[in-house]
């Protein structure tokens, strides 16, 4: 039987949608905060910088498509979302390598325009694609990844979309696909055994690529990238720069901040690069100061921390382990992103949930708010679903197992 628990009901999270769209209207004011006109009017309004910023109006844009893309994934059948899950996948694995394999002709391997200046990222939108066929794949097998031959089919799954998207370039897309794998494979239930032999797998292919490529190609971009990590002194004019920038920005805004629309402001005077974009967390600190990047920090937490709680009330294997999927999609997006911009981990090109200007990045994690939401909202379909699904809704709830192992002796 269902769990009738107010806590377990079927519902469209409110806390979320709140926190959700609280940071989003946040992300247009920082945004204008950073990239506002410096020969705009002194002292205006909030709107009149707006309207003078270079990125704010479009990110504004951007807000205002958020309820669509939310609606629109809050309308599809819950049921459809398992479904065609591998038709999505394919779909979006074939456009990136389309999209990849048109731009490299061009010399651009990352962006597709598409009309009046706006661009798209195809790879944002194959990590939900992605989330959703592994919440497929994994859901599937009762106890999750128990033997070798198990984890073939999941491998496959990852790789085949990951192989083009480090071939295009974007190595940040790759580190968040394979946070969100693990994520999702732990919450899965299945053997630990299995996941530490991958992991230390992983991490002597990371060991041998890195000592081969400074071998090899000594200028390998993302080469220079970690080592300007640890040593940022031996490359603060180049590689370490912007993080260095960054630094110096946040440590400018010491606890109440410089203020926002400041002349003479390192954010005004464009000191640290793409600080409206992978950066923003650096005009964030300098403007707003210590307690406004712990407010920051803070809701982040919240939504972090709601995602988790709705995962945990979610009984249903293929809802649990998407909701798991976007936790640890958005979890990594933030840890990065933050950790790059203090100087405490090497620089991805990671932007920062619903903060960093840019479409693609608030389409995708509002697309992912909308399947969490999905789930919750259709928690009561598990009791509609063919036989083969409903045993799902009678075993313990994964993500409660993976946090408590005594629960399966209660």
């Amino acid at each position: 039987m269902i769990d009738e628990k107010k806590s377990n009901r079927a519902h469209i999270d409110v806390p979320l949608l709140v926190l959700v769209f609280g940071m989003a209207i946040f992300g247009v004011y920082i945004v204008t905060v950073a990239t506002y006109s410096t020969s705009g009017t002194a002292g205006a309004s909030f709107l009149t910088h707006l309207a003078e910023s270079n990125s704010g109006p479009r990110q504004l844009l951007y807000l205002m498509a958020a309820p669509v893309i939310v609606g629109v994934l809050l309308w599809i059948r819950y049921e459809w979302l398992r479904r065609y899950a591998r038709a999505i996948y394919i779909a979006t694995t074939v456009v990136v390598l389309v999209v990849w394999l048109v731009n490299r002709a061009a010399g651009v391997k990352q962006w597709l325009d598409i009309i009046w200046g706006f661009t798209i990222q195809p790879t944002e939108f194959a990590k939900l694609a992605l989330i959703l066929m592994l919440a497929r794949y994994l859901s599937g097998l009762e106890d999750g990844i128990q033997e070798w031959k198990q984890v073939i089919p999941m491998a496959a799954i990852v790789v085949v979309p990951g192989a083009i998207i480090i071939g295009s370039g974007e190595m940040g897309s790759f580190i968040v696909i394979a946070v969100f794998t693990v994520v999702m494979y732990w919450f899965s239930g299945s053997s630990m055994r299995i996941f530490w032999v991958l992991g230390a797998l992983v991490l002597a292919l990371v060991a041998a690529w890195v000592a081969w490529t400074y071998v090899t190609e000594p200028d390998n971009y993302r080469l220079l990238r970690l080592l300007a990590f640890i040593n940022p002194e031996a490359y603060a004019s180049d590689q370490a720069y912007q993080q260095t920038m960054s630094k110096v920005a946040i440590g400018a805004g010491g606890l109440t901040g410089v203020g926002a629309f400041r002349q003479g402001a390192l954010y005004q005077l464009n000191y640290v690069p793409a600080d409206w974009t992978d950066f923003v967390f650096a005009t964030v600190g300098e403007a707003g100061g210590l307690r406004m990047c712990v407010g920051v920090l803070l809701a982040y937490f919240l939504i972090l921390a709601r995602i988790l709680y709705l995962a945990f009330h979610t009984r249903d294997r293929f809802g649990m382990l998407v909701i798991c999927g976007v936790f640890g999609m958005l979890l990594i997006h933030v840890v990065e992103n933050i950790g790059m911009t203090l100087g405490l981990l090497p620089i991805t090109g990671i932007p920062l949930p619903f903060l960093s200007y840019g479409g693609s990045n608030m389409v995708t994690n509002m697309a992912g708010i909308g399947l969490v939401l999905n789930v919750t909202k259709n928690r009561s379909v598990i009791t509609t679903l063919p036989a083969a699904h409903v045993h799902f809704a009678k075993r313990p709830n994964r993500l409660l197992l993976r946090l408590n192992p005594n629960h399966r002796k209660r």
